[in-house]
C-alpha cells in the first residue's frame, strides 16, 4: 500500500525553462518575423491587439473602464506588441523564459488582481494598483537583487568571480526584503502622484503579496534551490547529489527540508487570515500592513534558520533572521502607533484635496467612529452622512 505522505521529488531540469523560442520556431512565427521588418511590424500590431482585448476585458471585469482607458490601453498595447515582435528577431529557438520568472509574474498578476479588487471595496477605481503598481514593481526588483548582492558578496566579488554577474538577474538571485523596501517606496511614488492614500492601498494589498511571496516560492523548487537541513520526516525533499549546494559528505538519498513548502503553506494561511480579519472588522490606516510584518516575520524567522544556503551572519545570526526579526518590530510599532493615532476608520481612501471629491470641495483628515461597514453601498450611505467630530 503508497504511504500517505511520501518525499517530495525536485523537478526535472528542463523544468527550469519555457522554450518559447522552440515553440514560436516550431509555429513558424519566428520565421516569420525574422523575415522582413514590415512583416514583424504587422505582427507585432495583430499582437498589440490581442493584448487590448485581454487588458480591456479584464479591467471592464475588475473596474471602471473609460474611453481615455481603453485608447490608452490600444496605444500602449501596439507599441509592445511591436517591440515583442522586433525582439523576436534576434532571438533563436533557443530563446526561453525562466520558469521561476513565471512564477513571480504570476504572483504579481494575482497580487494585482485581489488588490484591485480591494480598491474597489474601498472606492478605488481598481485601475490605479496598474499605475501604483509599476513604481513598486520595478523599484521592488531593482531593490531585491541589490539586497541579495550584499548579503552574498561571495557569489560575486572576489577571486574567480566577475563582479558584471551582479547585473545578470536572469540567472536567479532575488531577496523578498529588498523587494519590500524598494517596493514600499514605489508605492509610495505611485500613490504620490495619484492622490491615493498610502495606508489604503498598503492595506489594500497586504494580503495579495502574501499570494505573490507563495508564488516566488515555488519558483525555488523548480530551481532545486533554498531547501533546509538533511531531515528524516517522510515529506522530505529530493535533491540530486551533483547539486552545488548539496552538503559534501552526505549519502545521495539524503531528503532535506522543503523550505519553500513550508513558506507557501505560511504565506496562503496568512493572506486566509488577513483576508478574515478585514472582513470580520475593517482594519484601516495601515495596520492590516502590520499584521502582515508580524505574521511574515514569524514564519521566516523560523524557515530562514533551517535552510542550508549560505549567507552573511551578523552575531552569529543570518542577516534574513535580523530582517524578519525587523520585521515584526516594525509591525508591532505601526499597529501600537496607528491604533493610537487613528483608532476609527480612514474618511477616505484619498489623499486630503484628491480624488473625487476633491471636485465638490470635500477636504478632511476627520475620520468616523461610526460602526464600521464593509459594503460599497453602506460605505456610499456613510460617506453622505456627516462625518464624526474629531476627539
Amino acid at each position: 500500500m503508497t504511504p500517505l505522505l511520501q518525499s517530495i521529488p525536485s523537478p526535472s531540469p528542463e523544468w527550469q525553462q519555457v522554450p518559447l523560442g522552440a515553440w514560436l520556431d516550431a509555429i513558424g512565427v519566428l520565421p516569420l518575423v525574422q523575415g522582413s521588418v514590415p512583416v514583424a511590424i504587422v505582427v507585432g500590431v495583430v499582437l498589440g491587439l490581442v493584448l487590448t482585448v485581454v487588458v480591456l476585458l479584464v479591467w471592464a471585469l475588475t473596474g471602471r473602464l473609460t474611453k481615455r482607458d481603453a485608447i490608452g490601453t490600444l496605444i500602449w498595447s501596439v507599441v509592445i506588441g511591436i517591440a515583442l515582435a522586433l525582439f523576436l528577431r534576434i532571438v533563436g529557438p533557443e530563446w526561453g523564459i525562466q520558469t521561476y520568472a513565471l512564477c513571480i509574474l504570476g504572483g504579481i498578476v494575482v497580487a494585482t488582481v485581489l488588490t484591485g479588487w480591494r480598491l474597489r471595496q474601498r472606492g478605488v477605481d481598481a485601475g490605479y494598483v496598474i499605475d501604483i503598481g509599476v513604481w513598486a514593481v520595478l523599484l521592488g526588483i531593482v531593490a531585491a537583487r541589490a539586497f541579495h548582492v550584499v548579503t552574498h558578496p561571495d557569489d560575486y566579488f572576489g577571486p574567480g568571480r566577475d563582479p558584471m554577474t551582479a547585473l545578470y538577474i536572469w540567472e536567479g538571485g532575488i531577496a523578498i526584503f529588498g523587494a519590500l523596501i524598494g517596493g514600499a517606496i514605489g508605492v509610495w511614488i505611485g500613490c504620490r502622484q495619484t492622490g491615493v492614500r498610502f495606508t489604503a492601498f498598503a492595506d489594500a494589498l497586504a494580503p495579495g503579496l502574501l499570494l505573490a511571496q507563495a508564488f516566488g516560492r515555488l519558483g525555488n523548487w523548480f530551481n532545486h534551490e533554498l531547501f533546509g537541513q538533511p531531515t528524516g520526516l517522510p515529506w522530505g525533499l529530493e535533491i540530486e547529489a551533483t547539486n552545488p549546494a548539496f552538503p559534501i559528505g552526505l549519502p545521495p538519498e539524503t531528503l532535506f527540508h522543503p523550505t519553500f513548502a513550508y513558506e507557501i503553506v505560511w504565506n496562503v494561511l496568512g493572506a486566509a487570515v488577513l483576508l478574515w480579519i478585514d472582513r470580520k472588522r475593517d482594519v484601516h490606516w495601515g495596520r492590516l500592513v502590520a499584521l502582515y510584518l508580524v505574521w511574515y516575520g514569524l514564519g521566516r524567522s523560523v524557515f530562514e534558520t533551517i535552510r542550508l544556503d549560505p549567507s552573511e551572519l551578523f552575531l552569529g545570526i543570518r542577516t534574513n533572521v535580523w530582517m524578519a526579526f525587523l520585521a515584526i518590530a516594525l509591525g508591532v510599532v505601526v499597529w501600537v502607533v496607528q491604533t493610537r493615532r487613528h483608532p476609527g476608520l480612514e474618511p477616505s481612501p484619498w489623499t486630503p484635496g484628491r480624488g473625487p471629491e476633491a471636485s465638490e470641495g470635500v477636504d478632511s483628515e476627520v475620520y468616523t467612529d461610526l460602526p464600521e461597514s464593509r459594503t460599497q453601498d453602506e460605505a456610499e450611505i456613510t460617506a453622505a452622512e456627516p462625518a464624526a467630530a474629531t476627539k
